[in-house]
């Protein structure tokens, strides 16, 4: 039987609520939320953590607080849960696509950038413009070939869960809870200074000393951060202890080694930074160019989604669409490109002096980037971002060589549409699962990339008011400093680096291919003794207290999984996510207290 028949017979829930006007609303706020406190996690670590699952448990305690107050009547339904996620992912993942890498590097790169009202809306056009490119293909990934989008399932699932078992859902959302409340104290114990309260350190230096200076000094110490905790323990342990070995091979051994020979000129993290970007930034890219490269069959068979673009063709023995009315119809993506289009590229002009000429090839490019990417998320649950950005970088940097702006933010555009596309695909695998019409789903997206690009830009401004603030230990921003690196290196030409820089760089780049071919090539046994490229390389590039954060939340998270599996299930990802959100929101709240000049800096 077709496989959008059965759907719509069995799967299909037509007549239930779905996006409402309170879900909409709640979408934007809660994704809004969400948004900040990816940018402060984006700024600290580089990752742009998924908000999706989040979102929907704090939207069902909200939603079940106000029914319990008798504030509300209805019920709110699962898929009205579905919808509110698809507001506040579209929204929380504005910082992802290579928008807050690009938009970052640009400013250490120029030292300026485009006001606040300008910024919004090339956020909000790149954002639309990827919701628009996920129309053609996602009936042919996810209708048809069924591809996993495995945060996308699991997505589904806990919404099911939520909506299906009442002491489920009000444990998961008060561990939530009471985690934010937990990382939101911390911040206020270790970050506002109070006359009446004794605070905090930040850091507390590990016992030994390198060249007679303690571990601290090398950045070797331990960071009192929930929010890192918390984000170690949604990676898996073996990138933990990757990140750790990274760090202390980093801060340890090769940094006073270049300090003694007089490379580095003193022993602060972004002088070590400075040097060490190189090494890091060739790790990361040169892995994620060659997993993409294995992934050549995925990529192959991208392509036959592009058959999308022209309609899709009517299945063997069928007389009509079966999901005409439901679906986005596809005259809907080269209309939203008509009209975004051009937008996108007197932007890209106007702001940027990217030439007219590049903006226009930016769009198809951007097209064919997010179908790769949306292939490649569906099968692996991993949007290629470190090979698909350097890429685009890259083929702009041969097309306009030495304008860094053009060279950064054509390449913001081209990844940006198309990661959004891949990203936000992954909603629509959580409704195609629980019975959503995708039209609902479509326009939720399009609420939550008007809330998601309103809320970034001016909080950015508060947090990064300079480019000082980056590439610190404070805002290491290291995803921004791979861009910016990659920028100034097809600028200037590899010959400028230092030669042990250029050294470095060569050795990441060996790093890099070995342990991707280590980790395909070697016995399931002897994988988990080998270091993930990603975790060493990113743990090069920040702080050593980041990484060892990071490493002793990825370490908790996997004792429970091994003693409490149950436990570790259901408390995991809520508390987790709890410390992250209490966490980088309250130290949003204390930098703008800050900056209002109500607390001393």
């Amino acid at each position: 039987m077709d496989p959008e028949r059965y759907w719509k017979e069995h799967v299909y829930q037509g007549g239930a609520r779905q996006l409402t006007v309170r879900a909409i609303i709640a979408g934007m706020l809660i994704g809004a939320v969400m948004c900040l406190s990816n940018l402060y996690v984006v700024l600290k670590t580089g990752w742009s953590l998924g908000v999706t699952i989040t979102a929907c448990i704090l939207g069902f305690a909200v939603f079940g607080t106000l029914r319990s107050l008798k504030l509300l009547t209805k019920e709110f339904t699962d898929l009205e849960n579905n919808a509110m996620g698809s507001v506040a992912s579209a929204a929380g993942y504005m910082t992802g696509g290579g928008n807050m890498a690009a938009v970052p590097a640009l400013l250490m790169l120029t030292g300026t950038l485009p006001s606040s009202g300008w910024l919004m809306v090339w956020f909000g056009v790149i954002s639309a413009l990827g919701v628009f490119a996920a129309i053609p293909i996602k009936r042919q990934l996810i209708n048809i070939e069924a591809l996993p989008f495995p945060t996308g399932t699991a997505t589904a699932e806990t919404i099911r869960a939520l909506h299906g078992h009442g002491d489920v859902a009000r444990q998961k959302s008060r561990l939530l809870g009471l985690a934010g409340l937990v990382g939101a104290l911390l911040v206020l114990v270790r970050d506002a200074r109070f006359t009446w309260l004794k605070n905090l350190p930040e850091k507390m230096s590990l016992p030994f000393n390198i060249m007679g200076r303690e571990a601290g000094k090398w950045s070797l110490s331990f960071d009192f951060s929930l929010l890192l905790i918390g984000a170690g323990a949604l990676v898996s342990f073996r990138t933990g202890w990757s990140m750790l070995l990274g760090a202390f091979l980093t801060y340890g051994f090769l940094a006073p080694e270049m300090v003694s020979r007089g490379v580095i000129p003193e022993v602060t993290y972004k002088a070590i930074n400075g040097w060490a970007l190189w090494t890091g930034a060739a790790v990361l890219v040169s892995s994620g160019l060659l997993s993409f490269a294995f992934q050549w069959k995925s990529v192959v068979r991208s392509f036959s989604a592009l058959s999308g673009l022209l309609g899709r063709q009517p299945q063997e023995g069928t007389r009509e669409d079966p999901l005409a009315e439901i679906e986005c119809p596809p005259a809907w993506f080269p209309l939203g490109f008509v009209l975004l289009g051009p937008v996108a590229v007197f932007l890209m002009a106007y702001l940027f002096q990217i030439p007219w000429w590049a903006g226009v090839l930016a769009l198809p490019l951007a097209v064919v980037m997010g179908v790769i990417a949306s292939r490649v998320t569906g099968e692996t649950d991993t949007t290629p971002t470190k090979a698909l950005g350097p890429v685009t970088q890259l083929i702009f940097g041969a097309l306009a060589p030495g304008n860094l702006s053009a060279n950064i933010m054509s390449a913001n555009a081209t990844g940006g549409v198309g990661l959004h596309s891949a990203d936000l695909l992954t909603d629509l695998k959580s409704g195609w699962l629980l019975g959503a019409a995708p039209r609902q789903q479509f326009y939720a997206q399009l609420f939550g990339v008007v809330a998601g690009s309103v809320v970034i830009v001016p909080v950015f401004n508060l947090l990064v008011p300079s480019a000082d603030v980056l590439g610190t230990e404070q805002f290491p921003a290291p995803a921004a400093m791979v861009w910016a690196g990659v920028s100034k290196m097809l600028a200037s030409g590899v010959a400028a680096l230092h030669p042990t820089a250029r050294v470095g760089a060569l050795c990441g780049m060996l790093l890099g291919v070995t342990l991707v071919l280590l980790e395909r090539w070697a016995p399931p046994k002897a994988k988990a003794f080998i270091p993930t490229a990603s975790g060493l390389g990113l743990a090069i590039v920040i702080p050593g207290s980041s990484s060892i954060s990071l490493f002793v939340g990825a370490a908790l998270a996997a004792l429970l999984r091994r003693v409490k599996p149950k436990l570790a299930d259901d408390a995991v990802l809520p508390v987790s996510s709890g410390f992250i959100a209490g966490e980088s929101l309250l130290g949003i709240a204390i930098a703008m207290v800050k900056a209002f000049g109500f607390m001393p800096k």
